[in-house]
């Protein structure tokens, strides 16, 4: 079980057995082709999104609780599916568009939440990538890691049916990291992000 803090208000959790089916890492790729076509739309989206948060902040110190949800929406989509082609689990992700800050339960192996910041600071918009360059980089050579790593846990699955926990801790963590960087970053949140996997 790899779980983040509770208190946290940028959550990134995966739950689920470390049997997994051999052939798993062989075909999750292809199996999981209409799900990136439906990521491709939603990363417009979150762009988009994004876009109009930025003016939001500076105008009003605040996301509109519904385009704060679909941003939300557009990363738990994703992180249903990087468990998935990662070969973390063996269900299928769901078609899950539900726009909210909170997880819906609807895939019991993944979670993400952000929780609705009341206020915003209002320049955060012009400062935060600036200040988040040092998380950028570190997630870099820690993505470099994550290609060995990914490797690593291919052959481990294709040969004992069993995802080395290391690996999988160190995959979920990665993901997590990076999404408080994004929440951050994207004017979602004002804490500052750890620099940490857990």
């Amino acid at each position: 079980m790899t779980e983040s803090s509770s208190t946290d208000p940028v959550r990134l959790e995966f739950t689920g057995p470390h049997e997994i089916n051999r052939w798993r890492p062989l075909f999750h790729w292809l199996i999981a082709i209409p799900h990136f076509l439906v990521l491709w739309v939603l990363g417009v989206l979150a762009w988009v999104c994004l876009f109009v948060a930025f003016f939001t902040v500076l105008f009003t110190k605040a996301i509109p609780d519904q385009l704060f949800g679909l941003v939300v929406m557009t990363y738990r989509y994703s992180w249903r599916v990087s468990s998935y082609v990662l070969w973390m689990r063996e269900e299928y992700p769901p078609f899950d568009f539900t726009a909210t800050s909170l997880d819906n339960g609807m895939d019991p192996n993944t979670k993400l939440e952000i929780d609705y910041p009341n206020e915003l600071v209002r320049w955060g918009p012009l400062y935060k990538w600036f200040l988040a360059i040092p998380h950028f980089i570190a997630i870099w050579f820690l993505g470099i890691g994550a290609i060995f790593v990914g490797i690593w846990a291919f052959f481990a699955v294709l040969f004992t049916g069993r995802y080395p926990p290391g690996a999988r801790d160190y995959l979920v963590g990665l993901q997590r990291w990076t999404l408080r960087v994004q929440a951050y970053a994207g004017f979602l949140r004002d804490e500052y992000p750890p620099f940490s996997l857990d």
